[in-house]
């Protein structure tokens, strides 16, 4: 009771000293310090497990430990998830985009640290995803657990979700425009401008402690770059094409890998055929080990030979196809790597993946140009496949170039990082409507979009919309027992439901019945089952707000029906109530 007391005075005191616009900036600096130091964790818990499992490895010799360690790294995550977690922890951007849209905002405490863990464990042995997802939801879970700590409101619970993302990429990355761009492409809701500040906070400061943690040097080192040249705008055309297409086959190889591993309901089946999928790819080709950054600065610095080290390919990289071939090869294979990482039980995200896919893409159609006597250079084509992936598989153009630049200090190639993601996301457009992050929820109808008035409508919950004070008629029943329950009721609507099983049947209109109801010689005569009607649909508890509003459209109604799924009667839904919460919650969302 103390401690009690002690909050609600601590509460209370805040209140009435800090205004809360002040506290909101005040909670995002913290959000950022804390995002900082987990992203901190995080990578340096990734490389000291990389490190002790790998240091003593040959570049010159294939190594059958890459057979063993990618298995035994998501079989302790799996345990890890099943026996301590006992929750999804997954597909990290996902998990944050239902919170928004689904919860409130409101993020499990456990998120604060168990994906850390988890995908440390995972792409420390190997497990070839990323650990940008999983510190993104550290960072969210942080920014949600502490507003909620202070019992801000929910539109505050969501900025704050949206600061601790821009802190962890910020954070991780080093990249503080990327962050806060991040956050306003992927994750957040029609964004005012009031709210960029606290998130600019968090990315900046969570980037200012990460260049205290380990230096001012960039992620990737990139020294070997050609200036931009209009001539060369016919081909970066043809890579972000080429990228928007090697993001469509990404997001829906995913997609479909995932669906596979689904069919499987025991888990250590999933372990079983994902493990030796992925450790016999990396067996094959190393460079699928982790997360693939090594890959990406040999590409990017010019040592394109040093990716067959430790494969049956060594010492034979003088051959331009062999190495085209190779890399083609790996592009190919990643998805399955991936999704049987995160399938068979390991954690971890697709952001690493896609800008690996992505470097290997731009370098590859480099080469190919190259060996037919067009001369591109391969170091910028390779930078811009990253931006170009990055923004198709995301459907995040502005991310993926401002991303791209800070990572490696790539600023004069910014027409370059423009072309490729702008062609590769309107590529992919065509094709997939969602990125790969927001397919799931979209399917399901759970997606908060950046489309107000969709995003409005999904935060509307069904169950809060049913209505049960409706008098149920039986077919029975006879018009004069009909008029008696009008006499009683206020509505204007009644339902018909078997007696026996309670499913409906029919519904009765008061205006259908008026011209008979004043006729007591009638009251005999008449049944409700020859008085009553079908609806003109049925809605069912479950539905999206969204799809329900199409069918009021569709129907032309104001009361429809709510059954389940044996059509048994719940209840009635009204178009106008719907409308009443939605402009309340819009006016809510819309105050500065």
């Amino acid at each position: 009771m103390e401690n009690k007391a002690w909050y609600l005075k601590m509460l209370a005191w805040r209140e009435a000293h800090i205004k809360e616009r002040n506290f909101i900036l005040i909670l995002s600096f913290v959000v950022g310090i804390f995002s900082a130091i987990a992203a901190f964790l995080l990578k340096s818990a990734i490389y000291l497990i990389k490190h002790i499992l790998t240091e003593s490895f040959s570049r010159y010799t294939v190594n059958y430990w890459y057979l063993v360690f990618p298995a035994i790294g998501i079989l302790i995550t799996s345990l890890f998830v099943r026996y301590i977690v006992k929750d999804n922890i997954s597909h990290g951007i996902t998990r944050i985009l239902y919170a928004i849209s689904q919860r409130k905002s409101i993020m499990k405490l456990h998120n604060v640290w168990t994906s850390l863990v988890g995908s440390s464990i995972t792409i420390g042995f190997g497990g070839s995803v990323g650990a940008e997802a999983p510190i993104v939801l550290t960072g969210s879970a942080i920014g949600s657990n502490l507003g909620n700590f202070f019992k801000m409101d929910q539109k505050t619970l969501m900025l704050l979700v949206g600061c601790g993302a821009s802190g962890a990429i910020g954070g991780i990355f080093k990249a503080p425009i990327a962050g806060l761009v991040f956050t306003l492409e992927v994750l957040m809701l029609d964004m005012t401008l009031t709210a960029i500040v606290p998130l600019l906070i968090s990315s900046v400061t969570a980037t200012a402690m990460s260049y205290f943690f380990s230096g001012s040097e960039f992620t990737f080192q990139f020294t070997k770059y050609e200036p931009f040249s209009i001539e060369r705008i016919p081909y970066l055309i043809l890579l972000g094409i080429i990228c928007g297409l090697v993001s469509l086959y990404f997001t829906r190889g995913m997609n479909r890998i995932e669906g596979f591993f689904r069919r499987f309901s025991n888990p250590y089946s999933k372990l079983a055929i994902g493990g030796s999928v992925l450790s016999l790819l990396i067996f094959i080709f190393p460079p699928l080990y982790g997360e693939g950054y090594d890959t990406i600065s040999a590409l990017l610095n010019g040592h394109s030979v040093s990716t067959l080290d430790r494969t049956f390919f060594l010492g034979m990289g003088n051959s331009p196809w062999v190495l085209i071939a190779y890399l083609s090869l790996i592009i190919g294979f990643k998805i399955f790597a991936s999704a049987s990482t995160t399938a068979a039980g390991g954690v971890g995200g697709i952001f690493a993946p896609s800008l690996f896919i992505g470097c290997l893409t731009g370098f590859v159609v480099a080469k190919i140009f190259n060996v037919f006597g067009i001369h591109v250079p391969m170091e910028n084509f390779a930078l811009a496949g990253m931006s170009g992936l990055m923004s198709g598989v995301m459907h995040a153009p502005l991310t993926g170039i401002f991303l791209i630049a800070e990572l490696t200090g790539g600023y004069n190639l910014f027409m370059t990082l423009m072309i490729v993601s702008t062609v590769s996301y309107l590529t992919i457009i065509l094709f997939e409507p969602h990125s790969l992050y927001a397919m799931r929820l979209a399917q399901k109808g759970e997606l908060m979009t950046h489309h107000k008035d969709k995003a409005i409508l999904t935060m509307l919950k069904m169950e809060n919309f049913i209505e049960t004070d409706f008098i149920e008629l039986y077919p029975e029943m006879t018009l004069g027992e009909l008029v008696r329950d009008i006499s009683k009721s206020k509505r204007n609507l009644f339902p018909v439901v078997n007696p026996i099983n309670h499913i409906l049947v029919g519904i009765v209109l008061v205006d259908e019945v008026r011209n008979i109801m004043f006729r007591p010689d009638l009251y005999e005569r008449f049944k409700v089952k020859k008085l009553m009607t079908s609806p003109p649909a049925l809605l069912n508890p479950t539905m999206p707000m969204g799809k329900v509003m199409d069918i009021f459209e569709d129907t032309n109604s104001w009361y429809l029906p709510v059954v389940d799924e044996n059509k048994v009667y719940l209840g009635f839904v009204s178009k106008s109530k719907i409308f009443n919460s939605y402009r309340h919650v819009l006016v809510h969302f819309s105050d500065e």
